[in-house]
């Protein structure tokens, strides 16, 4: 089996379920025991700022970091924060997924994200999407998932919305135009 780490995950247009349809979900880990991943495009009615103001961690409201929406990382542990974001040493539960991109659960970094210390573009989700052994591969095979290269420009620049369509665009595929049925050879 291939690891499918670093790689997106682009929902099928025939994918029907509530959470996961036209999502795009980054993996960040992917080995023979499951997988665990961040959806990137499913934004939540909270702002960083109003995350913050809740944890009561004294911020900048009116910075543009401050504005940016919080996104619904997956159905699991949806009460614990994820933050994806380009490389920044030196927070206390951090782990390099790969040159450009690291995943931070501490809360140290909360308290750099409406600063000027904060990392230079983050995507801060609560909850995470999670596999167990083979069920990713068997939702491949039955074609629910494509398969893409991670980018940051999908990560970090699209807007959410733009997020599904983009990421197939970004790698020169129309979703619109891909058959509802898997072909295996």
């Amino acid at each position: 089996m291939d690891s499918l780490q670093n790689q997106l995950l682009v929902a099928m247009p025939s994918l029907d379920d509530p959470f996961f349809g036209r999502t795009v979900t980054y993996i960040c880990e992917h080995n023979d025991e499951g997988a665990m991943g961040i959806v990137l495009n499913h934004p939540i009615d909270l702002s960083v700022s109003e995350l913050l103001t809740q944890l009561d961690i004294a911020h900048d409201g009116q910075s543009l970091n401050a504005k940016q929406a919080v996104v619904a990382g997956g159905p699991v542990q949806p009460d614990r924060g994820f933050i994806l974001h380009s490389p920044k040493a030196g927070y206390s539960s951090s782990i390099s997924l790969n040159d450009e991109l690291m995943l931070t659960t501490s809360r140290d970094i909360l308290e750099d994200l409406a600063s000027s210390k904060a990392p230079e573009k983050f995507l801060l989700a609560l909850g995470y999407a999670g596999w167990s052994a083979g069920q990713l591969e068997q939702e491949i095979a039955d074609n629910s998932w494509l398969v893409l290269p991670a980018s940051s420009l999908v990560i970090f620049d699209l807007a959410h919305d733009e997020k599904w369509q983009g990421a197939a665009l970004h790698n020169g595929i129309s979703l619109w135009q891909l058959s509802n049925t898997a072909g295996h050879a």
